[in-house]
């Protein structure tokens, strides 16, 4: 059996073409515009050809410093512009890291991801970031931080500390940014990108679903991710989760077919790349999910709580899991507790 599905994933790479970093936002619409079963069945392919379409990439995210944002994003409840329910906390002790790291492997997560709500780290939190992402290594997990934005010298500081991965997302597309931040500019965004890449480290980069943006606007950020020089080695896809107090709490919901063409239209577009299946997912029904995995997403959160807002039960996930037939890739990192 493994011998026929290496076979069929050979014939496909051949049938296939290769990643790409040129393009066009005509192209990207395109794709948007065919007919949905089209979409997917070749979004599927690309999913089969590189990477094992019954295998989940699961992830654990932790805030590590909650609330008190001076950035205005509008989907935030953390930002310190809006009155939402969320109280700041201080930044979170090693133990507690270490222990819910611990946690989050014996629950069957693979990578730990942690984030600060700050705009940019100062040298001090990156004493303890540092040995935050020491625990983490040790426990056996590959890890993964969002602290904001970054200088050449943080990024490279972090590498040497062993970060696998810096997420950093475009959030939408150049066009729409403006009416959802004023307080970092897309530049900025690319900037920080660009000194995580020099320095060695891993990208995940993605952007958020239905804030009102249009469909040009979904394919523009789609667009900016894949022509970066290397695509993100993970893509989040996050679907708006709508908090009272942020000024996107009474967007219009979005239509959950348009979800999954992004999902596909992503798939496509950067085949390498583990999609990410992010927020949201609290308000999808299994048949989404399901169908969300069928057009390319390889990758979840996973636990009850994304920094702040809720996720599916890991014992809900486990169950649709096992419904799909979907295993949950452990440990991608091949890394042993207390390996570096």
């Amino acid at each position: 059996m493994a011998g026929t599905e290496f076979s069929i994933r050979d014939l496909l790479l051949n049938t296939i073409e290769p990643p790409r970093n040129d393009w066009q936002l005509e192209e990207v619409l395109e794709l948007y515009a065919l007919p949905f079963n089209d979409l997917l069945y070749r979004a599927h392919q690309i999913l089969r050809a590189w990477h094992d379409p019954n295998r989940v990439q699961v992830c654990t995210l932790l805030s590590i410093k909650t609330g008190a944002c001076p950035e205005d994003c509008a989907y935030c409840p953390q930002s310190g512009h809006y009155d939402t329910d969320i109280e700041p906390e201080r930044l979170l002790s090693l133990e507690e890291v270490e222990q819910t790291a611990a946690a989050a492997r014996a629950g069957g997560a693979s990578r730990f991801c942690m984030g600060a709500a700050w705009r940019n780290p100062t040298d001090r939190h990156l004493d303890h970031v540092v040995e935050m992402i020491r625990v983490v290594r040790e426990a056996g997990l590959e890890t993964c931080m969002t602290l904001g934005m970054l200088t050449q010298a943080q990024a490279q500081r972090l590498r040497t500390a062993g970060l696998d991965y810096y997420n950093h997302n475009l959030d939408t597309s150049p066009e729409f940014y403006g009416s959802i931040i004023t307080t970092r500019t897309y530049q900025d965004r690319l900037d920080t990108l660009e000194h995580v890449r020099e320095a060695g480290i891993r990208v995940c980069c993605g952007g958020i679903i239905g804030m009102g943006e249009s469909r040009e606007d979904r394919a523009g950020l789609l667009q900016q991710l894949a022509c970066l020089p290397r695509h993100p080695e993970s893509v989040p896809i996050n679907m708006l989760i709508r908090i009272k107090g942020t000024p996107l709490y009474d967007a219009e919901k979005l239509d959950p077919f348009e979800f999954v063409r992004t999902l596909a239209v992503a798939r496509i577009m950067m085949p390498k790349s583990f999609v990410r299946l992010s927020a949201g997912r609290d308000d999808m029904n299994e048949q989404t999910q399901a169908l969300c995995f069928f057009a390319g997403a390889n990758s979840v959160f996973y636990g009850d709580t994304l920094l702040t807002a809720g996720n599916p039960a890991p014992e809900k996930d486990r169950l649709l899991f096992s419904r799909l037939g979907i295993e949950a890739d452990r440990l991608t990192a091949s890394r042993a507790p207390g390996q570096a």
